[in-house]
């Protein structure tokens, strides 16, 4: 062999080693994104960090008031400016934005500038208020042998036998005076860790009248301390000065004034609720579960809000893209306010927006035409205990993906083509999809999907995290679900444009 031929198959064999080592390279980064697509993030601890990151968030955050306002400053933090209802929004156009109405009604949104009308919304909704107990306008109740009691009123299907024997703190917020300026500002409190009252149950020992059904009125009603009557106790002239004197305890209002760090003449009106001081916390032999309260619908609300700042944090706002996190309060009791689902504050936002692209105010029915709106709320997880009353293959485990909410009857929003949406969705992110359907001789529930979708016209779609326990006072998810609805969300966000204009006038 010449020496030419010898050194061309030498310089031909580092080259092919060149080219393999080029192709493992680009194998190993193939498998990487798939691996990632199939499991979520590479990190195990993506999940781990996010769980710790909603037990934290949830226990800093009894009340809606609470929520909103964590949310808030999460916003602020990624760089989303906020925007007041009450002033114009003329300069809006292309950025990060957010609004709050009542305190307890939130929608966050990322806007294009070369956005248009045909580009529609992406848009994911989410109610953020939980089953609690409401203190009474005026809380006062006639001592029993002894025992402070606390007039509550249950909001949602409350005071039952689940919320006997826990620890209940007090928070929410409160109107108070400024001693300076007279004007009137609204603070948030919380007792935090600390309980102020118990509704404590009675013992079986005393028979049937100890298995209830209990009156909500008279015998579900916290203690709140104890003292015989040698230690009434009347406020001062100053403390006389509040509207709130003689509506309740001035113990009580000493104790709220305290939290607030003012006095109790300068309490105007409280809006104050009881939760359950316990924090929440993972759970199962291989920390498979999460135990904690307020499950229902503070899950779908915190990955709704992580998905959209995650979103934004990992490039440019996209030149033609609109998408919205909206967070409804009052869903419990029916969303008929201000500040629920049928209040409006998300048509309000589009309709504002699409102002400032064009002046035909027509265009908002074509906008949401072209739109999808993912209504997040909780669904049940199969309990193992239960298995015949769930439909076969409609059984949805923890720490897998998200669930789909279906119902013939029009309770969920969902239709054929909103499943297939999802389906492909979750398809290009490497997400897995269940299915939830109640069986015909049991009651579904609702949620705000169909509240939207008929006030909007846009396509809705019924799905969000499933959990154990739905509406007591501590419940249960998998321990991976948020970090896998935080995916999917942020999924939606990037791909839900492209994917739905395959369905063409569906």
């Amino acid at each position: 062999m010449s020496n030419a031929t010898q050194e061309a198959l030498t310089q031909l064999r580092k080259t092919l080693e060149l080219l393999a080592i080029q192709q493992a390279k680009t194998d190993q980064s193939s498998t990487k994104i798939q691996n990632v697509r199939k499991s979520g993030p590479e990190a195990q601890d993506y999940f781990q960090k996010l769980t710790e990151k909603y037990l934290d968030f949830t226990s800093d955050c009894p009340t809606t008031y609470h929520v909103i306002d964590h949310f808030s400053q999460e916003l602020d933090k990624a760089g989303f400016t906020y925007l007041s209802e009450k002033n114009s929004w003329s300069g809006v156009k292309g950025g990060k934005y957010y609004t709050v109405r009542n305190g307890t009604n939130l929608v966050a949104f990322t806007i294009g500038e070369d956005w248009k009308y045909q580009n529609g919304v992406g848009a994911i909704g989410a109610h953020v208020d939980a089953l609690t107990a409401k203190l009474k306008p005026a809380s006062i109740k006639k001592d029993v042998e002894g025992y402070h009691l606390l007039g509550v009123a249950p909001y949602g299907g409350t005071l039952n036998w689940l919320w006997f024997d826990r620890d209940l703190g007090i928070a929410g917020r409160i109107l108070v005076k400024d001693k300076s300026t007279g004007k009137i500002e609204a603070r948030l409190i919380s007792s935090k860790s600390h309980p102020i009252g118990r509704i404590p149950s009675l013992a079986p020992h005393f028979g049937s009248v100890a298995d209830g059904p209990f009156d909500k009125e008279d015998q579900a009603v916290p203690v709140i301390g104890y003292g015989s009557s040698d230690d009434a106790d009347e406020g001062d002239e100053d403390e006389c000065r509040s509207p709130l004197y003689g509506k309740h305890s001035i113990k009580l209002l000493r104790y709220v004034a305290s939290l607030a760090d003012v006095k109790v003449s300068q309490l105007i009106q409280l809006d104050l609720e009881l939760f359950d001081v316990q924090r929440g916390t993972v759970g199962g032999l291989k920390n498979e579960f999460i135990f904690a309260p307020r499950l229902d619908d503070r899950l779908c609300s915190f990955s709704a809000i992580q998905s959209l700042i995650d979103f934004t944090n990992e490039g440019p706002i996209p030149s033609d893209g609109f998408n919205i996190v909206g967070l409804f309060d009052n869903e419990e009791v029916g969303s008929l306010t201000r500040q629920g689902a049928k209040g409006g504050l998300l048509e309000s936002v589009v309709q504002r927006v699409l102002s400032i692209y064009y002046t035909d105010g027509a265009l908002l029915r074509s906008t949401f035409a072209n739109s999808i709106f993912l209504s997040a709320d909780v669904n049940h997880l199969a309990n193992p205990n239960f298995d015949n009353v769930y439909l076969e293959h409609h059984k949805p485990k923890p720490n897998v993906g998200i669930t789909l909410s279906l119902d013939p009857n029009a309770h969920m929003a969902t239709d054929v083509v909103g499943i297939a949406l999802v389906e492909e969705l979750a398809r290009m992110n490497g997400d897995k999809v269940q299915y939830f359907q109640i069986k015909n001789n049991s009651r579904s529930g609702g949620t705000i999907g169909p509240i939207v979708a008929s006030q909007t016209g846009a396509r809705t779609v019924d799905l969000g995290i499933a959990q154990l326990s739905m509406h007591s006072i501590r419940a249960a998810t998998g321990s991976k679900d948020i970090g896998l609805a935080v995916k999917f969300f942020k999924g939606f966000f990037t791909n839900w444009r492209q994917v739905y204009d395959n369905f063409g006038d569906l």
